[in-house]
């Protein structure tokens, strides 16, 4: 669904007076980088396509982070995640995923920190912020454990810009699918001493200039 809203924008950026259909480029940040170059191997409208600080949403589901997950876990989780489907449906709602705590101990991972800085404080927080202000349905998971993205990603032949930081916890995401990418219209870019969420919003680090730079020389 998320591929597919890449592609529902570009249906009607096509249809925009006004619009270049020949020059329509995408960005995603975070999982909707693995969703924009998911899209950009589908859709050739997109001649253009950047991500930054990019997860891959089937592979951390399937997987779990570092890849730790192996078959056996990943059916004891599928079991869990049915049963609960019986339960949610019997109830008439849908049972939440763990969020973001109200309050840290000190003792989390450095990147659910690097979160909680962003999504818990003023800095990103939203009321309607699924992130900031409640959890994802304990059951999504499971879609994302049957649907595998990126697997036609080295038949992409428009650009693409990926961009990373280096002490991002997700950094082996965009190393391991720009390793899939084909073609010298491809690059990857680690941004120094940049966290996972440093690359959502402050300025220091994102590549603005390289950005524009690189929509430019795949427009002109």
């Amino acid at each position: 669904m998320s591929t597919e809203d890449f592609s529902a924008a570009v249906d009607y950026l096509s249809n925009l007076k006004g619009v270049d259909h020949n020059k329509i480029g995408v960005l995603g940040i975070c999982g909707f980088g693995g969703f924009a170059l998911n899209a950009a191997a589908i859709d050739t409208r997109i001649k253009a396509t950047v991500t930054s600080t990019m997860y891959d949403m089937s592979r951390v589901n399937t997987y779990g982070y570092f890849d730790k997950m192996d078959k056996n876990a990943r059916y004891a989780l599928k079991q869990e995640l049915n049963a609960q489907r019986t339960e949610d449906t019997k109830d008439g709602t849908y049972a939440p995923d763990a969020g973001l705590p109200d309050k840290l101990t000190g003792d989390e991972p450095q990147f659910v920190k690097d979160y909680w800085e962003y999504y818990k404080t003023p800095r990103g927080f939203h009321p309607r912020s699924i992130n900031s202000n409640g959890h994802w349905n304990k059951t999504s998971a499971l879609s994302f454990i049957n649907t595998p993205l990126l697997t036609f990603a080295d038949e992409i032949r428009s650009p693409v810009l990926m961009i990373h930081g280096e002490k991002a916890h997700s950094l082996y995401f965009s190393k391991d699918a720009f390793k899939k990418l084909t073609g010298d219209n491809k690059t990857l870019m680690i941004i120094p001493a940049a966290n996972h969420t440093d690359l959502y919003d402050n300025m220091k680090y994102i590549p603005m200039r390289e950005i524009v730079a690189f929509y430019k020389k795949s427009f002109s």
